[in-house]
């Protein structure tokens, strides 16, 4: 199973990694399924638009407003609970259909990996399962 290496270079980031996947897509795959994990329970993964910047701007802006960095309310005595929140909103994996040896994704969609506390080197693992037809 491929690790890709992610490294953020901020506090709060969405990491464009599709054409980094779409390298991995093994020679000779037409069709098939790519699941992406990410190994971190403060940074997660999402599809949406690559071609605006501002939908990432709006997406980290709505979620520092539903789990701001600090709040007295919060237990978690490593003090990054907002970054544990918002990546269990986002999730931690992915499942991408592939298609003519590439991922199948809409014109304007990328594979954001999702950093709430960097910044970090983070793993994320990506595994092709080849369609049987």
């Amino acid at each position: 199973m491929p690790v890709l290496g992610v490294k953020s270079r901020e506090h709060t980031e969405l990491v464009d990694v599709t054409s980094r996947i779409n390298a991995l897509v093994p020679p000779g795959m037409d069709s098939g399924i790519c699941t992406v994990f990410s190994m971190h329970t403060t940074a997660g993964l999402t599809i949406n638009e690559n071609a605006d910047a501002d939908v990432k701007r709006d997406i980290i802006f709505l979620l520092d407003k539903i789990a701001p960095w600090a709040n007295s309310m919060y237990r978690h005595c490593e003090g990054n609970t907002a970054a544990h929140v918002k990546a269990s909103l986002m999730g931690f994996s992915l499942t991408v259909p592939v298609s003519r040896g590439r991922l199948c994704l809409g014109t304007w969609q990328c594979i954001y990996f999702c950093e709430f506390d960097g910044p970090r080197d983070r793993e994320v693992h990506v595994e092709f399962i080849k369609s049987c037809s």
